[in-house]
Order: structure tokens, then C-alpha cells, then sequence
């Protein structure tokens, strides 16, 4: 007689952020990059990765070969993203918090289009954030796997340096 053995990992059922319906994750502007940072409830016993992707209003300087300085005229905006993996063994009870920073933007921008030639050179110096998205997987053993939370949060005015006011953001 053969006798099997099956092994069932918890995923997922309610993923939301702790605190409530009306909790809301704390971000901060750092400049080039966004930060996000708070708590999730609800997880199965499952690694998780966090990603957090924003769009920013960008603030550029080009500069010629000579090395003199003019504000950009009018760049793009920008979307800019980062991540963080939480092994399973992090989350306690269904609960986790989470720290998520984006990458900075890759500058000098290439080709400088902004600027009044492609032979200038475009420097970012600030993005203004109008919103981010906080997305949650638990990826399954190929790496990839379901989203078990997405968050987007505006924010009501682009943000500047700092902590972003919680009135500020919208989710």
C-alpha cells in the first residue's frame, strides 16, 4: 500500500493594507527616487515581492560644451519603479511591512531632447511625483506568480522634497 502526501501552501485570500479601510501607506519624495512604506495584512505564508512604480514631472538643466547652464525646456514625465522581496518567513501572522524605493532615472538623458541640441547634455535634477502604484505578487516557483494587491495612489499636488502630507495623497 502506497500512502500520499500532499503539501498546501496558504496564498493569499484578503490582501489589504493594515490599519484599516482607510489606511493609507506613507511615501516620501527623496529627490530622483520615491519612497513608499507601510504594512500589509492578509498574506498567505508565501514569499511576496512589493513593487512600487510613480510618475514624476521631471526638472532638468542642459549645458553645452562649455559647461554654462540653462533650465530644460519642457521634459517628459517620467516613470520610474523598485522593488523589494519579502521571504515568507518575514510574515507573521498574515502581516508584513514593507519599504519600497525607486530606481533613479538613468541621466544624462540621451540625446538631450529637451535641450536646444542634441550636442548639450541633459541633466535631471528632480521629479516632482504625481502618482505611484503599489502592486503585490506571490510569485510562484518559474518567479512569476499572481497579483494578490494593487494600490494607486495621486497625489493632489506634485511632490517636493520630503515627506509627502497624508491629506496630499488619494488612494
Amino acid at each position: 500500500m502506497v500512502a500520499c502526501a500532499s503539501v498546501s501552501l496558504a496564498t493569499a485570500a484578503s490582501v489589504h493594507l493594515k490599519g484599516g479601510a482607510h489606511a493609507k501607506p506613507s511615501f516620501t519624495d527623496l529627490g530622483t527616487q520615491l519612497n513608499v512604506s507601510g504594512a500589509l495584512s492578509g498574506l498567505g505564508q508565501q514569499d511576496i515581492t512589493v513593487t512600487l512604480t510613480a510618475t514624476a514631472n521631471v526638472t532638468a538643466v542642459c549645458s553645452n560644451k562649455g559647461t554654462h547652464a540653462a533650465p530644460g525646456q519642457n521634459p517628459a514625465p517620467i516613470t520610474v519603479s523598485g522593488s523589494q522581496a519579502i521571504p515568507a518567513g518575514s510574515i507573521i501572522n498574515g502581516n508584513v511591512p514593507f519599504d519600497v524605493t525607486t530606481e533613479a532615472p538613468t541621466s544624462p538623458i540621451a540625446g538631450a531632447p529637451d535641450c536646444a541640441n542634441p550636442n548639450w547634455s541633459e541633466d535631471i535634477t528632480d521629479l516632482q511625483f504625481t502618482s505611484a502604484t503599489i502592486t503585490v505578487r506571490q510569485p510562484d516557483t518559474n518567479g512569476t506568480g499572481p497579483v494578490v494587491f494593487t494600490l494607486t495612489c495621486t497625489f493632489s499636488s506634485p511632490t517636493s522634497n520630503g515627506s509627502v502630507p497624508n491629506g496630499n495623497v488619494s488612494c
